[in-house]
């Protein structure tokens, strides 16, 4: 074992089979021993500190507690290896410097979309932009985050609804619903293109149903038809959404916006076209609007209102000369009327 690998010279350098390693000495086989004895320790600590902080989750708000906490041990332990393996190999400040200074711009030049990618990271992790559990638009994707890490962001997809269908990517479901594709996009789109939030300071939207009636209808008794099926599913929503609008209004600069559902009116060749405005919750929108649809069919049929569809009014047709032949069974002739 002697002859195969030996110390030797005043650095105790390694030889191995009388060939001398260049750069492997004693000091070095040691610190790397000791990277990898640290290295392991950090990780099984942040391991059981992710293991103690989990817990079932209850609501939003635990499911957000939840990720922040997992995202401060995943940073405290990244810092805590950097630091702790550039305190075992770079003892003097002055190499240590150097060392940063020559990997920085490395990795600024090889590795630009995953150094912004990782900048993106840290932005959102400010909180100001979205957080786990909200439903965003990111790179083109609809839907919840379900999880966010040092390059990427996870998105659970949704369909979307059937005036944005032609908008990319593509989906099948003509709802927000989930289309159970699972989507991930980089966190450098965070400053390429915009990310709408539709949960973060004010989770809710503000929707709309449009109903064509004649213009003979009794348009008064639909408008309130349309105006009560809205009030029914949305009177406690518009109560939490008046709070949530003054706190907005609080901390930014937003006029005033009207909470009550309201009928608009529209004329068109063919219909009179009422549509009701109304807020919903983020999340929900289907289900509350089938619920409100079948509450306003249910109405208008004992009202003996009628739903309008395209119709044509011909104003006027060319002479028209009808041709009937008969043959005659007995003398063969033809007679035409």
């Amino acid at each position: 074992m002697d002859n195969l690998i030996r110390l030797v010279g005043p650095e105790h350098a390694v030889e191995f089979l009388g060939i001398r390693l260049v750069g492997v000495n004693a000091a070095n086989g040691t610190k790397l021993l000791l990277s990898l004895a640290f290295i392991a320790i950090v990780l099984v600590l942040g391991a059981l500190l992710r293991r103690l902080a989990q817990r079932r989750p209850r609501g939003r708000d635990d499911v957000r507690a939840q990720f922040w906490i997992d995202q401060g041990i995943k940073v405290a332990t990244a810092v805590l290896l950097i630091l702790g393996v550039f305190s075992v190999w770079f003892d003097d400040p002055a190499r240590l410097t150097t060392a940063l200074g020559l990997v920085t711009a490395g990795l600024a030049f090889a590795l630009q979309k995953v150094v912004t990618a990782l900048a993106g990271y840290f932005v959102i992790l400010r909180g100001r932009t979205f957080n786990v559990g909200d439903r965003i638009v990111m790179g083109g994707v609809r839907g919840d985050v379900i999880t966010v890490d040092f390059t990427q962001t996870t998105i659970m997809e949704m369909g979307q609804p059937p005036p944005v269908q032609g908008a990319d990517p593509a989906v099948w479901v003509q709802s927000r619903e989930y289309t159970g594709r699972v989507v991930t996009v980089t966190n450098a789109k965070l400053f390429d293109e915009p990310v709408y939030n539709y949960s973060r300071d004010f989770p809710y939207l503000w929707e709309e149903m449009r109903l064509p009636i004649a213009y003979t209808a009794d348009r008064q008794r639909a408008e309130r038809i349309l105006l009560d099926a809205a009030d029914r599913h949305t009177l406690k929503i518009s109560d939490l959404g008046r709070e949530a609008l003054d706190e907005m209004q609080r901390r930014y600069v937003l006029l005033p916006a009207d909470m009550q559902p309201k009928v608009y009116y529209r004329l068109t060749d063919n219909w009179l076209e009422l549509t009701v405005r109304f807020i919903v919750r983020d999340h929900g929108i289907r289900a509350l609007k089938d619920a409100m649809s079948r509450d306003i069919l249910q109405a208008l049929d004992q009202a003996g209102i009628g739903l309008a569809s395209a119709t044509f009014e011909i104003v006027g047709l060319p002479p028209l000369r009808i041709a009937n032949a008969i043959r005659n069974s007995e003398g063969g002739l033809d007679q035409e009327s």
